[in-house]
């Protein structure tokens, strides 16, 4: 069961007659930071989530303006004077230090954080990983939920890899969608519609887990299941999957494993969260068998949790999102580290201080060198 706050009376959580017990509330934020951020913090607000609040976070006050969102913060005020960051993560780091007060007192007593960042720009790819810290250091789950650059965007690259490294260390899991990858499956859509699918894709993912913790469900998923998986670390990939046949159940969950959007050894994943939606018709037994056949496809030693809602609305259909956690590293971002192998370790970097090397140079020497 979740902690209940310093302050809680006690009274209100006790069974009386005629009443039932009250479930403790569980405050979730999501924090959109950045442009792309913002983007899915529209596609969710659109999509009717509620019992949370939708944060978007920006330097560039114009775009700020445009989006639909619970609560709209400009960082960097001094520093940006609301006209952006330029695409310089220096920039958006240093937004986000003009402004961590005003974060870090929004961030008070939030049990779960979703951070939402496009990797590789400037705002969200500086401010970000502070902001997780942040939220981090007050007692939050955090669940960094991130975005790569495309092949094309080759000047993004060692922005990304950096912030993906900073994402990792403070936060207890970070979900990652490769573009890329999503480019592959709807090619023949225009570059904007790829981004909206995008946007779609991470807001169902966080409405599905959303709605899992907080709302009456035929199998409920609690805060304590949240943090079992969550905790595990490292890196996350989502699948989505959803079927209409007969076997409804087993052709759903193929379905999700088949669609992870990142290239990542999901077989040796350290955990899984499991979310299913069905109509009125959706039986325990279907519910329980989607359970089971991740359970089997991911390993002996794997947590597994999961959650089920009925929802009328998806008649004759069950839909599968699955968050698989722990992936190991050296099977995610391929085509990144490739191009950041020689510059820039990700698992070790900034494990401690920079320090002066003990050698000799023989500057004399090389000065009077002569080919």
């Amino acid at each position: 069961m979740a902690r209940t706050r310093k302050g809680t009376s006690q009274s209100r959580l006790r069974k009386t007659a005629g009443e039932s017990l009250l479930k403790p509330k569980c405050r979730i934020t999501v924090l959109g930071i950045g442009g792309a951020g913002n983007n899915t913090i529209s596609k969710l607000i659109e999509n009717g989530i509620t019992g949370v609040e939708c944060v978007a976070i920006n330097t560039d006050l114009r775009d700020l303006n445009f989006v639909n969102a619970s609560r709209k913060i400009l960082i960097g005020e001094n520093v940006t004077r609301g006209l952006s960051a330029g695409g310089n993560p220096e920039i958006g780091r240093a937004a986000i230090e003009e402004s961590k007060t005003h974060i870090e007192s929004l961030l008070e007593n939030v049990d779960v954080a979703f951070i939402i960042v496009g990797l590789g720009g400037g705002t969200g790819t500086g401010a970000a990983p502070i902001v997780a810290d942040i939220a981090h250091r007050k007692g939050a789950v955090v669940v960094g939920v991130v975005t790569t650059p495309l092949r094309t965007e080759k000047i993004w690259t060692e922005h990304a890899v950096r912030a993906l490294n900073d994402m990792q260390r403070t936060c207890d899991t970070v979900v990652v969608i490769d573009n890329n990858k999503l480019l592959e499956r709807v090619s023949p859509l225009p570059m904007t519609e790829v981004f909206k699918l995008t946007d779609q894709v991470l807001a169902n993912m966080i409405k599905n887990v959303v709605e899992t913790l907080l709302s009456p469900s035929l199998i409920n998923l609690d805060l304590a299941d949240f943090k079992t998986i969550l905790k595990k670390g490292g890196v996350a990939v989502v699948g989505m999957g959803e079927s209409g046949e007969p076997n409804r159940a087993e052709e759903a969950v193929r379905n999700a494993l088949r669609t992870p959007l990142l290239d990542a050894d999901y077989v040796s994943a350290k955990g899984a969260l499991i979310h299913v939606c069905g109509d009125s018709n959706m039986t325990i037994d279907e519910a329980n068998r989607v359970g089971e056949i991740v359970t089997e496809m991911i390993g002996d030693n794997a947590s597994v949790r999961w959650g089920a809602r009925v929802n009328p609305s998806v008649e004759g259909v069950l839909r599968v999102t699955l968050v698989m956690t722990g992936v190991p590293p050296p099977n995610i971002l391929s085509w990144l580290e490739s191009k950041m192998s020689k510059l820039y370790d990700i698992e070790s970097s900034f494990s401690e201080p920079e320090k002066s090397l003990p050698i000799e140079l023989g500057l004399d020497q090389i000065e009077n060198f002569e080919a």
